[in-house]
């Protein structure tokens, strides 16, 4: 379990931002840090890192307080398990990926468990200029997971990459997250990303939390009403049991839309795959509104 409870000034060169996040966090989970640019999502993992000394409050994991500023408690990030996982990956450039990953942990055993499981046995030699964009962020997440940390921060991890691969590797972290099983804290914009891998979100507005629920809370709610319109392209119809469900490309990502039958049959019997549907975003629960 990790507890929260921070208060923090995030200075801008537009307007300082008062980031105030109280939550407990819960063991194994995959929490993802949910909101608009500013919001105070990585200033967040970096308080959690003690890369940044928070204002005023508290930080415990499991039993050990990592931050107490009443108590002036404010422990060492190399005393902090946990593992951090930057947007540009940040590998040694000098070092080889078996280097990288021995910088992290001296446990050898460790280090080749990794280097199986990420299927990069074949590449312990390469340096980063050598390797593709999904081969460096696996070796950047396998060095994250080398210090077999208590926390895994991982902030928009695979951003870089191209649509394909982007939707590849958030099934292989998928994976990954499960087998280990460690408390993961995620910052990420991409939806499906999100949906694919969380179990609870937490939504930030200029640093406020204004959701705090579960992932199937947040993608089904629909009580708000529709405030935007989009389009994507229908890319599969798939029929199962007295359900229909639509997969669509929209702009880089992949969604799914369920329908019952009847409402298929009734309003969309006629689409096709190829057609460019338009979208209504109710909480991030989109339905049919039309065809282009």
């Amino acid at each position: 379990m990790i507890k929260i409870d921070i208060k923090h000034t995030i200075k801008t060169s537009k307007k300082d931002i008062y980031l105030e996040f109280k939550a407990d966090i819960k063991k194994g989970s995959v929490s993802a840090i949910f909101g608009e640019s500013g919001a105070g999502k990585t200033t967040l993992l970096k308080i959690i890192s003690g890369l940044i000394k928070p204002d005023f409050g508290y930080l415990k994991v499991d039993d050990e307080i990592y931050f107490d500023s009443a108590r002036s408690i404010n422990l060492a990030i190399q005393k902090r398990k946990i593992g951090f996982m930057f947007q540009d990956y940040a590998l040694f450039p000098n070092m080889n990926v078996k280097e990288n990953l021995c910088f992290a942990t001296k446990d050898k055993a460790r280090v080749n468990e990794l280097l199986e499981l990420m299927n990069l046995k074949d590449f312990e030699k390469f340096y980063p200029k050598e390797l593709s964009g999904g081969q460096a962020q696996r070796v950047a997440l396998a060095r994250a997971l080398a210090m077999n940390p208590k926390i895994l921060l991982l902030d928009e991890p695979l951003s870089a990459l191209d649509f394909k691969m982007r939707a590849f590797l958030q099934d292989e972290l998928c994976k990954i997250l499960n087998h280990f099983k460690i408390t993961t804290l995620l910052v990420s914009h991409n939806l499906a990303e999100i949906y694919k891998l969380s179990d609870q979100i937490l939504e930030l507005k200029e640093g406020k939390i204004v959701k705090n629920i579960s992932a199937k809370d947040f993608f089904t709610h629909s009580n708000i009403s529709a405030k935007l319109r989009l389009s994507a392209v229908l890319l599969d119809i798939k029929k199962s049991d007295i359900l229909v469900i639509l997969t669509l490309l929209l702009n880089k990502d992949l969604i799914k839309i369920t329908l019952s039958e009847e409402e298929f049959l009734k309003d969309y019997k006629d689409i096709k795959i190829g057609d460019t549907l338009i979208l209504s975003i109710k909480a991030f629960n989109p339905i049919i509104v039309g065809k282009i």
